[in-house]
């Protein structure tokens, strides 16, 4: 039976820039590095880069992405700071909570996002998706 998420692995072309991406820009913690890899943490998620000579750095067409929670009090200077750095914004948020969409420096789809599945989903009750079904 599954208990949850263990950890994420994204392939990166240049780990340092990477490692430095998610612990400068996003406030990761560094846990351990190695010559093709390294492991941070945020929260209880555990992150690996995974240096991969293969990685496309192409954009991705489609609607995967990774989200991370953010504070209400928080979200305007993350986003700010983002910005600053010119990280590609991918897309315009037009769901409940405050979400911010940009790509990190491989092109990895990322969100920062305020709310939770519970907000979400009381949003979806006043505002159903097509075709939508609860189960609660």
């Amino acid at each position: 039976m599954l208990t949850g998420l263990n950890h994420l692995t994204l392939a990166t072309a240049n780990l340092p820039r990477s490692v430095e991406f998610y612990v400068e820009l996003l406030g990761f913690r560094l846990a351990a590095r190695w010559e093709t890899g390294a492991y941070l943490t945020v929260g209880d998620l555990w992150l690996c880069l995974s240096l991969d000579e293969k990685r496309v750095s192409e954009k991705h067409p489609d609607y995967t992405h990774y989200a991370f929670t953010v504070g209400q009090s928080e979200f305007a200077g993350i986003t700010a700071s983002l910005r600053s750095r010119n990280v590609f914004e991918w897309k315009t948020n037009s769901s409940e909570g405050d979400s911010f969409y940009f790509s990190d420096p491989d092109k990895h789809r990322l969100e920062l996002h305020v709310g939770s599945l519970a907000s979400r989903l009381d949003q979806c009750r006043r505002q159903p998706y097509e075709g939508m079904e609860f189960f609660d």
